[in-house]
């Protein structure tokens, strides 16, 4: 079944902790204080924003591509701190197959480790299975990062194998990437009440 997905709609998520809209061009502000003060937020990424023209160019391909209906990528605004903490985005968008992939995520250090990446995955998994329909949410993350992978482990991800040397990193070398998912029947078997008792 093919995904009920449009590039065009405002997909606005929220919950008492959390907001999640569109990324826009204007929110280079919002996260320029990342992209300058925390380079290693990007130590483990292909897509980087380290610098002020790195988050230039980082948010206006992102915008680009959500135009092109490939990927969706959103700014994360965290209420209990009063703060803008970070995006995310579902990319691979993969309508005919009712898939897509979930990440370029990434938050400010004040933020991690807060409970706020639980309540996001909540609502935009809540998103991709109960309004876009998808049959399959994909992740993925350099096989090194251990804290971004246990993160997605706790969420309810199944370790699916790791694909060697598949992406390049800034430094000239390659990282191989483990692959994780979440499929529909999973999503409303259990993940779904299991994340939601971890919600704090």
């Amino acid at each position: 079944m093919s995904l009920n997905f449009n590039s065009k709609e405002e997909y606005i998520l929220e919950d008492e902790r959390v907001l999640i809209r569109p990324l826009q061009a204007e929110d280079f502000e919002n996260l320029l204080p990342f992209a300058i003060n925390e380079p290693e937020t990007w130590r483990y990424s292909s897509k980087t924003a380290g610098s002020g023209e790195l988050l230039k160019l980082y948010i206006n391909d992102a915008l680009e591509l959500r135009k092109k209906g490939i990927e969706y990528p959103f700014i994360v605004f965290d209420k209990k701190a009063n703060a803008y903490a970070g995006s995310t985005r579902f990319y691979d968008i993969q309508a005919e197959n009712g898939a897509l992939e979930l990440g370029y995520t990434w938050y400010g250090k004040d933020f991690r480790g807060t409970g706020l990446n639980k309540h996001c995955k909540f609502l935009l998994l809540e998103l991709a299975f109960e309004t876009i329909n998808a049959d399959r949410v994909g992740f993925r993350a350099d096989a090194r990062n251990q804290v971004s992978i246990a993160a997605m482990k706790s969420i309810g991800c199944t370790v699916e194998g790791v694909v060697r040397s598949n992406a390049p990193l800034r430094d000239g070398s390659r990282r191989d990437s483990i692959l994780l998912s979440i499929l529909k029947d999973e999503w409303f078997g259990e993940v779904k009440e299991r994340l939601k008792e971890k919600l704090q």
